[in-house]
Order: C-alpha cells, then structure tokens, then sequence
C-alpha cells in the first residue's frame, strides 16, 4: 500500500482523460474536469469505495459551494486518513481554489492509492446507493444519470446510421469480399497484409503513432519541469517573495489570456515602486568653508591685537604715539 510516493512515479504522468474516465467509471458520474472535484466530496467516495464502512458518508456535502463547506469535506477525509494511518499531506487551502495543477495531482495520488488497495478491485461498490445517504447526493446522481443517458441517445443514431451505411456497402461488394478471402492471408499474417494491401494507409498510421508517442513524452517532460518550479516556490525562504508570486500567477492561470503576463509584470513593478528612495546627501557649498576660514582669521588677529595693547610698556606706547605723529595722521593734534 503506497501512501507516500515520489514526484517521478508513473502515478503523477496519468493523463487527465484516463483519471476522469477511472472517477466517472468508479462513482457513476459525469465529471468533464478535474477540478469539478475540488470539493472533496468525490474523494472522501473514493476512500469510501477502498474502505468500505470507514468514511461517514452523512457528513458528506456534494452540494459544497463555499469553501467553508469544502473545508469541512476534507476534515472528514482527514479523519479517514488519520484512522488509515496515512501520511499524505492534504493542500486543503490550494484544492479548494480549484486549481487545475493541484487537482490533478492529488487526483493523481489518489488513483495510485486506490489501485494500490486490494488491487483497485471495486466492482461491488454500490455507488449511487452510497451516495444518497450525503447531502446533495441524490442530485448528483439524477444530473449523472441525465448526463450519461443523453450521452448515449446521441451515440444510438449514429450506430444505426453506420450500420446502414455498412450494410450497403457489404451488399455492393459481396464478390470482390470473396476473391478477397480466398487471396488473403491467415489472422498471423493480417498486418503484413495491410501493409502490402494499403502501405500508404499503414505509414500514415505508423506515423500518427510514432507522433503520438513523441507528443505524450514530450508532455511529461514539461509537466515534470512545471512540477519542479511549483516545488521550488513553495520554499518558505522565497514563498512571498514578488517574483515568486508573479511566477504562481502565471503557473496558476487557468486560461489562456496575454494579460497574465501583464500582470505578473505589474505585480513586479508595484513592488519595486514601494521601495523607499534614498535621502540625498546635502552638499555644502565650495565658498562656504573659505567664509567660515577668513573670518575665523579675523577673530584671531582682533584677539592678537588687543592682547598686544594690553602688554605694551608706557614708553612703548609714546614711542608708537610719535611715530604715527612723524608718518602724518590726521587722528593727532597739535
């Protein structure tokens, strides 16, 4: 029983069609998108049908819209998974948003279990009965029902049609039927008689197959590298991060719309514009410190001058007195 199993398993590249056809097949219903189960009403089912009499079905809501009512689904699978002592970690929050990735992966995981488990063997699961007892099953199963008998009602007319058409053709080509079967070769060699009879059509066949091979390993390949780069942004050193929320916005589009990469690229640039700018450093101007200098100076020679006046002998200051008198000053009187 695989409860724990590694991103490369061959369970994660199951294409979508063949895991809608296993849920549709499984349950009995309709189901045209992965996502259309992000309500985990059809996976608490699927535990439902592997272990019988373990999920209380009652508690069930296939009506959920909210993801309030969603939430208390996957409650109810997570006591199924604690009471089966399964480890697998359940992305509540991400399932219910309806991601198409996320869905399918867990989806994914949940065929790979389910197959795991008496080897998928669920022929003898009754499951409309099982259903009516959760709230809005019976819905559920009159829309599947109406789903799958209008399905078929367009598929009768177009089997009569070319039954027909088959019918009118075998009566047209009866004698040219047995020349044909007494020339053609036993069941062993019926390919290398196709090949002979129509090698245009077998080559265009062979090259259609080589085609489709080419394409489904191709499509692995990039889901596996979209698998890595969802991993590598669940970090938590980097989860918040605005590159790595523009890159989810872009992993997480469910269409194909051009302004998705518009708006990663705003998000990015919203960031960057709430960054604070750097205050700039004032600059002093060039004449500013001469200024300050000059008159420092000024200070200093008045300073000098008064204490030279003040240290001068009586006799100095005559002296000084007569010279200022022989040189002509207009400040002394005779």
């Amino acid at each position: 029983m695989a409860t724990n199993i590694g991103m490369m398993d061959g369970a994660y590249f199951v294409g979508r069609s063949e895991i809608l056809a296993w849920i549709n097949s499984t349950l009995q219903l309709s189901l045209s998108k992965v996502e259309e189960a992000c309500s985990g009403a059809v996976h608490c089912q699927l535990m439902d049908a592997v272990h019988p009499g373990m999920v209380p079905m009652h508690k069930v809501n296939f009506d959920a819209k909210s993801e309030y009512e969603m939430i208390q689904n996957y409650k109810v699978l997570q006591d199924v998974f604690n009471k089966m002592k399964i480890t697998k970690h359940i992305e509540v929050s991400k399932l219910v948003k309806g991601r198409p990735l996320d869905n399918l992966e867990f989806m994914q995981w949940m065929k790979r279990y389910c197959d795991s488990v008496n080897g998928g063997g669920l022929h003898s699961y009754n499951a409309l009965e099982r259903r009516d007892a959760c709230k809005g099953g019976k819905d559920v199963s009159k829309k599947s029902a109406a789903a799958q008998s209008s399905a078929r009602c367009a598929a009768a007319p177009s089997k009569a049609h070319n039954a027909r058409r088959n019918d009118a053709q075998s009566a047209n080509t009866t004698n040219q039927s047995v020349k044909v079967t007494n020339s053609r070769p036993s069941s062993s060699g019926e390919s290398a008689y196709e090949q002979q009879a129509n090698p245009r059509v077998y080559n265009q066949i062979t090259e259609l197959k080589l085609s489709v091979d080419s394409l489904e390993k191709e499509r692995d390949f990039y889901f596996a590298k979209l698998r890595d780069i969802e991993i590598l942004c669940q970090c938590p050193e980097i989860e918040n991060s605005p590159v790595v929320e523009a890159i989810k916005r872009i992993l997480y589009a469910t269409d194909d719309d051009a302004s998705v990469v518009a708006e990663a690229q705003a998000m990015i640039s919203k960031h960057d514009r709430q960054g604070e700018p750097l205050s700039p450093i004032s600059e002093l101007p060039e004449d500013r410190p001469k200024a300050e200098t000059q008159k420092r100076k000024n200070i200093i020679n008045v300073d000098v001058d008064a204490a030279a006046s003040t240290t001068l002998s009586p006799r100095q200051r005559i002296a000084d007195a007569s010279d200022v008198h022989c040189s002509g000053s207009p400040l002394m009187t005779y």
